[in-house]
């Protein structure tokens, strides 16, 4: 349960003014003045993030769907669910169905919304919105230009253990993992809904 607005006054900042850094194809980089809530005034600086999709696509055999991938800010291959940035004005749904199927090759029958999260709330504004996938066929991936990746499957326990060894490092594929376990185990439920014709 959310606290009424007026309850987190004394936490609240004011943007008094914004000034943006950098603007990229892809990201923008501001700096905002802020009215601290005793009065005073300091600076935050973030990344603007268009928002994006995250997929936990759920084979028949109870194995998940998941990509290798070279992250360059990393500097190296990350195993990860199947993501992707919201183009502006796109539906999330519409966002998952397609970079599920342009990344995987896989198409859903039925999907459902997990949550959101909020990745480095320190230093972007970035939301991801959590899907789930299932009734799953498979047809022909439609990469990106400049677009490489592996498609692999791992069983829960195994994307669980991955977890645990440090195998996996990515923030939405853990909180991914997080979802997948509650929801498998029944503790969180799902409102699954078909896919819309489009």
């Amino acid at each position: 349960m959310n606290p009424p607005a007026d309850a987190d006054a004394h936490l609240r900042e004011q943007v008094v003014s914004r000034e943006k850094l950098l603007e990229g194809r892809f990201l923008q980089v501001v700096r905002d003045t802020v009215r601290l809530p005793d009065g005073g005034q300091s600076y935050r600086e973030y990344i603007q993030h268009p928002g994006a999709v995250a997929i936990i696509a759920l084979l028949e055999d109870g194995r998940v769907v998941l990509e290798r991938q070279y992250r360059h800010p990393v500097g190296q291959v990350m195993i990860e669910f199947p993501a992707g940035k919201l183009t502006p004005g796109e539906d999330p749904l519409v966002c998952a169905q397609r970079e599920l199927l342009e990344e995987t090759g896989y198409s859903a029958r039925e999907w459902a919304h997990a949550g959101t999260m909020h990745p480095c709330i320190g230093y972007a504004d970035e939301a991801i919105g959590i899907w789930f996938a299932r009734g799953l066929t498979l047809g022909q991936r439609q990469l990106d230009e400049a677009e490489f990746l592996d498609v692999i499957t791992a069983t829960p326990a195994q994307l669980l253990d991955w977890c645990r060894q440090g195998q996996v490092t990515d923030g939405k594929t853990l909180s991914c993992a997080l979802w997948l376990q509650n929801v498998l185990s029944g503790d969180w439920a799902l409102d699954w809904r078909a896919q819309s014709a489009s």
